[in-house]
């Protein structure tokens, strides 16, 4: 019977644990990336822009339409007056009317000013692309980290296993008189060490994952599915049909891709029209209004007009205002400069861009085989002096240097694997091509666990 009982209790436990585990949300970068885009704040601050531009628009487009009113009135006198031929003051009066205006410059200010709404708008789409670029890759960035820091959990995990076995054997060789008390000690203090490290290694993951977590959204415990290949993004969709060397490729999609360049670009463009709207204020301003009013007065007089309407033109030009025009021009021109300076500050900017980061893959991609060679080395090193440790032919220095050796190698190579991959992207974000291969290569639907 008390056999039967702990069956149950161990099947419900495995059930219950098991149950557990399925319930944790699992996540790729890919569905990170959708994640991203659908909650994350940011984005949608940068897209509250776009429709906010697009209110600019509306509000330009108001001032080349006519503007159509009403007004009224109704005035009490404290006694009407009267002359023996007509009534002098009434007893009550009401006028009511609608009035249609419109005023516009010669120097098609109104125009201009569209003009460049529109052109905002489109800046406003672009700092949008530029601000999901850069979030995908903060994104990214911080996946990885995590996948570092469980790496590296793991490795501080196979680090002790090796210490708890090295201690296992210094203190058998204690007791067989083949080492002394020192021996154990020094194991005892590197597994001290070890387990320290393999805290710390715990904090930093979960530090790393509340990160990742507010980045991406994600609500409650999860996991991140590795699906790391040498790269999911090659170098070939970059250069493709370029016959320049990889490097001016690179340089050259930046500089037709970029994001950055094409909003100020447009930039340059509203600049150009501001100049030109600033010089309309030379022009004169032409009003035109009609206006159809109404008069009612009790008592009412035979004399008086009830009904009025009629229309008018004005044509203003101020000829004089202190040198407001000339310095608005000056100003615009000077703005205009300032423009094409960043312009080409940032196109150098770029460049440099491209290429440390082109040079960063490289580099990454040189170092990762070499330390695969390193861990594999490191590897045949512990397992050769630990079995000579174990008879005598080496010490306990020797162990602990051969350990250390391998446990760097393996965090150098997690880390650079890790980097590797992120580099890849950087390169992509550099070229302006990380947004578009992002969304290419999405998820329909994304998942929310297995």
């Amino acid at each position: 019977m008390i056999k039967l009982r702990l069956f149950f209790i161990a099947y419900a436990l495995i059930f219950f644990i098991h149950d557990n585990t399925l319930a944790v949300q699992q996540y790729s970068l890919a569905e990170l990336y959708s994640l991203a885009l659908e909650r994350s704040e940011t984005i949608q601050i940068a897209a509250e822009e776009i429709y906010i531009s697009g209110q600019g628009k509306d509000k330009a487009m108001s001032k080349l339409l006519p503007t159509l009113s009403a007004f009224g009135t109704h005035t009490r006198y404290s006694d009407e007056k009267m002359s023996s031929f007509s009534v002098l003051q009434p007893d009550h009066s009401t006028s009511w009317g609608v009035r249609l205006d419109q005023s516009l410059s010669l120097g098609r200010r109104e125009i201009i000013s569209y003009n460049s709404s529109k052109d905002n708008i489109l800046k406003s789409r672009h700092e949008l692309e530029r601000v999901k670029e850069d979030y995908l890759l903060s994104i990214a960035a911080s996946y990885y980290d995590v996948l570092k820091s469980k790496e590296a959990l793991g490795i501080a995990k196979a680090n002790i296993e090796r210490l708890i076995k090295h201690r296992d054997a210094a203190a058998i060789r204690l007791k067989v008189g083949e080492a002394t008390k020192t021996v154990v000690l020094r194991a005892e203090a590197e597994l001290s060490g070890a387990q320290s490290d393999m805290i710390k290694a715990e904090n930093n993951l979960k530090i790393a994952k509340i990160t990742l977590a507010r980045l991406a959204g994600i609500d409650g415990e999860y996991e991140l599915r590795e699906d790391l290949q040498p790269s999911a993004f090659s170098l070939q969709p970059l250069t493709v049909d370029c016959q320049l060397p990889a490097i001016d490729c690179l340089k050259g999609k930046a500089l037709s891709e970029r994001v950055e360049l094409k909003s100020i670009a447009i930039e340059k463009t509203i600049a150009e029209s501001d100049i030109n709207y600033a010089k309309g204020s030379y022009w004169p301003t032409v009003s035109v209004e009609g206006v159809y009013s109404r008069k009612e007065d009790r008592p009412s007089s035979f004399f008086a007009v009830d009904e009025t309407i009629y229309g008018g033109i004005k044509l203003n030009f101020p000829f004089f205002e202190g040198g407001l025009r000339r310095a608005e021009v000056r100003e615009t021109k000077s703005r205009l400069k300032q423009v094409e300076y960043r312009l080409s500050d940032l196109k150098d900017s770029i460049n440099v861009e491209v290429e440390n980061a082109y040079l960063n893959m490289a580099t990454e991609s040189g170092v990762l085989s070499k330390l695969q060679a390193q861990v594999a080395y490191a590897k045949d090193n512990f397992n050769a002096v630990s079995k000579q440790f174990e008879h005598g032919l080496a010490n306990t220095i020797d162990v602990i240097d051969a350990n250390t050796l391998l446990v760097n190698a393996e965090r150098e190579l997690s880390n650079a694997k890790l980097s590797y991959e992120l580099s890849v992207l950087q390169l992509y974000k550099a070229t302006g091509a990380l947004l578009k291969s992002v969304l290419a290569s999405q998820p329909s639907v994304v998942s929310q666990g297995n």
